[in-house]
């Protein structure tokens, strides 16, 4: 069941996006109507790849295809869990690197890279999360502050809804953490060893 899952996941046309994985798949861009469903109707799915285009729920929240950070997250946990149990025995050939087979580890890794862009500076310094906020971009004042966004576009990273979300979307900090300082967990266990010898 995993690699189904895995090849819609990795799929630049479906779910995989440069800022990580969205919440609807692209596809439903073009392909909206999901025919008649049992005791709902004519029912359709609308991809929306920022603000929501309907004043359903209120206008702004909006699950239909934006990135949420708690849903990559939590999805970069469970397939390096996924990772643990079947080990780099277990490839899977990734649509969106031309079908180059990589490890759950490697696949877990792609992600967070993804998500962290969101937030990675370009040459000219700018985050894609900081698009509507000038300041934040190259005020030296304020250009090494950052806002936590609610969510974000799937297509340019501009963070969405409320700016204030440091509880998911701290989230990030972690997933960088974890990438780049591969160490930093046996380092932890290592000083928890030490303290309890001492």
């Amino acid at each position: 069941m995993l690699q189904p899952i895995l090849t819609r996941i990795l799929d630049e046309e479906q779910f995989l996006s440069k800022f990580g994985v969205r919440s609807v798949s692209k596809i439903h861009e073009l392909q909206k109507d999901l025919g008649v469903l049992p005791g709902v109707g004519a029912a359709m799915i609308e991809y929306v790849p920022g603000e929501s285009n309907s004043a359903l729920f209120g206008g702004n929240s909006n699950w239909r295809g934006p990135i949420w950070l708690p849903v990559n997250y939590m999805l970069i946990q469970s397939i390096e869990k996924f990772h643990r149990f079947l080990g780099d025995g277990f490839g899977y050939e990734v649509p969106c690197l031309g079908h180059t087979r990589l490890t759950l580890a490697d696949i877990a890794n792609l992600l967070s890279e993804r998500a962290a862009n969101i937030y990675r500076r370009s040459e000219t310094q700018a985050a894609p999360a900081l698009q509507a906020q000038p300041a934040f971009q190259s005020d030296e004042h304020w250009r090494n502050l950052l806002l936590f966004y609610e969510y974000f576009h799937s297509e340019t990273g501009q963070g969405l809804g409320a700016a204030h979300q440091t509880g998911w979307t701290g989230l990030i900090a972690n997933l960088v953490l974890r990438r780049y300082r591969e160490a930093v967990p046996s380092f932890w266990i290592a000083q928890q060893r030490l303290a309890a010898v001492e």
